[in-house]
């Protein structure tokens, strides 16, 4: 009885962040299952950021077939708050991008600086480090070791990166500190990859989930390469994907590392794709609520932090 009571509060809970509809079109054979029953996973209080009311989270799980990405590319930029690129004229691109898609107006970076945000992204925890530092060998779980291990695929692609599987800490504007994958043990070598890996043209050829990282200029970071020149970037680099994913059913994710240190650590997170309804999302998102929902969509078991975290439900057609 008391199993069938937690099962009906995490019933109201997920009812409670929006019920998808199914849009028509092919999905992946993977993708079929639903969310299993209570004997699948447990449920776990969550304080939120704002209130501190505890909400009910499912662990493990999987979104309806009809809304999960064929594909998924996550960009990451760098050093900007939520007001610094929203309603910015410099930022055209990433503005109407935000119009057009799913723009959270209460996201929120994990901590400073740049290094443990990508890791809490990539792992569900900072893994301990505080700094920037380099180089750093983990044996934790870790996203692609959980989509290899449930038969999907995975690679990030690293603009600057001298080669495959380098192990460098730095080569001219390529950042190891933004490139978490290649600390840890259990992701291949293959699978951490230059930009120019990425297959222009051949989108159907990405891995289920890719992270996409420009180097330190093309992601606002450095102050020579202002939020223009990061609007640019992305227009050139991820607009063909962005007009492809439209009608191949793939998702494109923008989000920041941190923000300029500002109050709260308040960044932008867009997502776009065509089955995302577009409108602002008000509710409170860390780079865990980001980790949990991909790995909802793809049915896999949160990792780490991630667990304390609700996958974002409402923004689904």
């Amino acid at each position: 009885m008391r199993g069938l009571a937690l099962a009906a509060v995490a019933a109201v809970a997920l009812a409670a962040c929006g019920s998808p509809s199914a849009p028509s079109g092919p999905v992946r054979a993977s993708a079929t299952h639903p969310l299993p029953g209570p004997e699948a996973g447990a449920t776990h209080p969550q304080p939120t950021l704002t209130t501190g009311v505890p909400t009910i989270v499912r662990r493990g799980g999987q979104a309806p077939a009809a809304i999960v990405p064929a594909h998924t590319v996550i960009v990451m930029m760098e050093n900007h708050s939520y007001g610094e690129v929203i309603g910015n004229p410099a930022a055209p691109f990433l503005n109407a991008l935000a119009h057009r898609g799913a723009l959270f107006t209460h996201s929120h970076a994990v901590t400073h600086p740049s290094e443990p945000n990508y890791l809490a992204l990539f792992s569900g925890s900072t893994q301990g480090i505080t700094d920037d530092s380099c180089p750093h060998l983990f044996t934790g779980p870790n996203l692609a070791a959980e989509l290899f291990a449930a038969h999907h695929t995975f690679a990030g692609y690293s603009e600057g990166q001298p080669q495959t599987g380098a192990k460098v800490c730095a080569a001219g504007l390529y950042a190891r500190k933004h490139v978490p994958w290649v600390n840890f043990t259990s992701v291949p070598v293959s699978a951490s990859k230059p930009l120019t890996a990425f297959p222009l043209g051949a989108y159907g050829r990405l891995p289920t989930v890719s992270f996409v990282i420009p180097n330190l200029c093309h992601d606002m970071h450095n102050s020579d390469c202002p939020v223009g020149t990061g609007d640019a970037w992305v227009k050139a680099s991820l607009g063909p994907y962005l007009s492809w994913a439209r009608t191949h059913r793939s998702l494109l994710i923008v989000d920041w590392d941190e923000n300029d240190g500002g109050p709260g650590n308040k960044i932008p997170t867009i997502f776009a794709g065509p089955m995302v309804k577009p409108g602002n999302y008000p509710e409170t998102i860390t780079h865990y609520s980001v980790l949990r929902t991909i790995e909802y969509l793809y049915g896999l078991r949160p990792l780490g932090e991630s667990a304390l975290a609700r996958p974002i439900m409402n923004v689904w057609k």
